[in-house]
């Protein structure tokens, strides 16, 4: 069964659960801009790619809804770094 990223927006997470546990991608939405603000892997599923699909999808989700990101979480802010393809959706303090 292949686990899906959702949008939990009444708790401002993106949610992926594997093997019985949650992770989430915690963010603040204001007009146009969504800030992800924390992540978070649990223990017993750590160093399987978890985190990265769920971050990939929440990118996904902002761009499709033509949002602008600001990467406050260090792991969001990495992953983007790593991934050219997400650098556009980056907000710029002007």
């Amino acid at each position: 069964m292949e686990n899906v990223v959702t949008d939990n927006r009444a708790e401002n997470e993106f949610e992926l659960e594997v093997d019985g546990h949650r992770a989430i991608a915690a963010y603040q939405l204001e007009g146009d801009t969504i800030t992800f603000t924390h992540t978070l892997v649990p223990k017993k599923l750590e160093g399987r790619g978890v985190a990265s699909k769920l971050i990939r999808a929440a990118l996904d989700s902002a761009r499709d809804r033509g949002l602008k990101v600001i990467p406050i979480c260090p792991f969001v802010k990495a992953f983007i770094e790593r991934h050219p393809e997400y650098q556009a959706l980056v907000e710029h303090a002007a």
